[in-house]
């Protein structure tokens, strides 16, 4: 079955951290760029942190810069985001997205995992 699964939401309190995983099955995510967005409630789901097929470019949304930290393991199929010194305002559902470049393989969105951010 080809599927995104992301996990490692929950409740943290501000300052906290968290680690969130997608793994991909079904497919190689080492042939996709690959990245996180969220959507927080009544807002438009929104990029977060994305990193090419192999691994060299990296983006962050001004938002987290310096706080979340992107990673790919090609061995296990999985992408991490490391969300450290939580706030509020990083509330939301988070996605991860397999995107083919150019366009030659199907792209893929996981169901999400929540994050909440609350003393």
């Amino acid at each position: 079955q080809v599927q995104l699964v992301e996990s490692g939401g929950g409740l943290v309190q501000p300052g906290g951290s968290l680690r969130l995983s997608c793994v991909a099955s079904g497919f190689r995510l080492d042939q996709y760029a690959i990245g996180w967005f969220r959507q927080a409630p009544g807002k438009a789901r929104e990029g977060v942190s994305c990193i090419s097929d192999r691994g060299g470019v990296t983006y962050y949304a001004d938002a987290v810069k310096g706080r979340f930290t992107i990673s790919r393991d090609s061995a296990e199929n999985t992408l991490f985001l490391q969300m450290d010194n939580l706030k509020p305002e990083d509330t939301a559902v988070y996605y991860c997205r397999a995107e083919s470049p150019g366009g030659v393989l199907p792209n893929y969105w996981g169901n999400g995992t929540q994050v909440t951010v609350s003393s």
